[in-house]
């Protein structure tokens, strides 16, 4: 396996800037990260290098004492598959095929077998499918070396090679064509399913974070519902949805999304632009961190990063910031004076998925999000209003309640659509029972 690290890489910060050099990645962190990544997909590596890299060199990216001092490391230790942590062009990854005798596959190529060997729903094998034929579709030329590169016998024809290559190009496009046409129907069915849970309607807590910072873990602690965890990087792809009661009485709908990673490919990015929506029409973002893990700052910037990537292509609004809450999980794994200065950072609050500790303060964050923007509205109703006063307590929060001999007051927060939709449904209920009077 070759995990690859530029010693003069510069990663950009979520505002544009460059990040300061404490948080650009160590090579023995972006080792760890392409090891785990690698074993995740079944594979057992039994060889690593970190090799500098001054130059990106077009034929091979590395230079020539580099590709055979791999060369011989791979014959050495009889590798089937080595792994380059970078990108490789088509012509990279072939002239490095042949040169060390293996298969080899970039960090797109790997990121891409782990989300097709994970996807479970139709809509992520479809993304998956997506993403991979359009990372393939550059690299035909090298499925098809063993053809015929001959003229034909007009003297500008392509022969037999060139002509499969334009047929599986075709093929593979046609393809593409048909999967985008499904992935839109897919959107489509998703903006059906938000457009019914905004009629409910229960705010959306979305999770997000970079991949094994816990979100799977907390959200099952949160909900009590049994969605994979796992200490492994992309355990889950597929997007889960659960009700959420929080302390108020309050009902929201919590999300747990697709983890993000650093230098995450493109072809993914589009692919899983319906996923991400969840996201974007989330009423609050949980952005959830490993707090105990040594690039937990610069996993924070790359989750940034692709958030304001989808600004830029109007996915998301630009004032998206302004309702996330920052969830340090991980807690457990902290000393006590780390912890001690992390629950005074404004701003955050500190959990620990497994332990549960730091869940009750996380729900009281959620509540208070929520009701920052509500107004309190007094209403009285009479005593046989049970089912409008359920309803209150169901949509609302209740932060005064006196109750009399002929009717009950309360001071509920509520949003205008909510109260609106509450003086519906009591005029609706007060006619039907007119109805019901004036039938008897």
């Amino acid at each position: 396996m070759l995990p690859w690290e530029r010693s003069d890489s510069v990663r950009a910060a979520a505002d544009g800037s460059d990040l300061p050099p404490g948080l650009l990645r160590p090579a023995e962190a972006r080792l760890e990260e392409a090891v785990s990544l690698t074993r995740s997909i079944g594979l057992s590596v039994i060889w690593t290098g970190v090799l500098p890299l001054r130059g990106r060199r077009p034929a091979t990216l590395l230079g020539a004492g580099q590709v055979e001092n791999v060369a011989n490391a791979v014959r050495l230790n009889r590798v089937a598959v080595a792994v380059v942590d970078s990108q490789l062009s088509p012509v990279q990854q072939r002239n490095l095929e042949k040169a060390w005798g293996c298969k080899v596959i970039d960090r797109t190529g790997l990121i891409l077998e782990i989300f097709g060997a994970r996807a479970r729903t139709r809509e992520g094998a479809l993304q998956v499918e997506l993403a991979h034929l359009e990372y393939q579709r550059t690299r035909l030329v090298r499925s098809w070396t063993h053809l015929e590169r001959q003229r034909g016998g007009f003297g500008f024809l392509g022969g037999p090679g060139e002509s499969q290559i334009e047929i599986d190009r075709r093929l593979i496009g046609d393809r593409i064509a048909k999967l985008r046409r499904e992935l839109e129907e897919v959107r489509r069915t998703r903006g059906l399913h938000r457009g019914a849970r905004r009629r409910v309607p229960y705010p959306v807590v979305a999770l997000v974070g970079y991949t094994n910072a816990g979100k799977s873990t907390l959200f099952n602690a949160l909900t009590g519902a049994s969605v994979l965890a796992k200490d492994q990087l992309f355990a889950t792809l597929d997007p889960t949805m659960r009700a959420l009661k929080l302390p108020s009485g309050r009902t929201v709908i919590l999300s747990d999304t697709v983890g993000f990673i650093s230098d995450l490919p493109h072809e993914l990015v589009a692919a899983f632009r319906a996923t991400l929506e969840e996201v974007a029409e989330a009423d609050i973002i949980l952005h959830v961190r490993d707090v105990a893990h040594p690039d937990s700052a610069a996993q924070r910037a790359d989750v940034l990063g692709v958030l304001d990537g989808m600004v830029k292509d109007g996915a998301l609004d630009p004032a998206w910031q302004d309702r996330v809450i920052e969830v340090l999980n991980k807690s457990d794994l902290l000393a006590e004076e780390a912890r001690v200065a992390l629950e005074a950072k404004p701003g955050t609050v500190l959990v620990s998925a497994l332990t549960g500790a730091g869940l009750g303060a996380l729900k009281a964050a959620i509540d208070a999000c929520l009701s920052a923007g509500l107004g309190v509205h007094r209403i009285t109703l009479g005593p046989a209003e049970g089912a409008a006063l359920a309803w209150l307590y169901a949509h609302g929060e209740v932060v005064d309640r006196r109750d009399a001999a002929e009717a009950i007051h309360l001071a509920v927060r509520l949003s205008d659509e909510d109260r609106a939709r509450f003086e519906n449904r009591r005029a609706q209920a007060a006619k039907e029972a007119g109805g019901l009077v004036s039938k008897a």
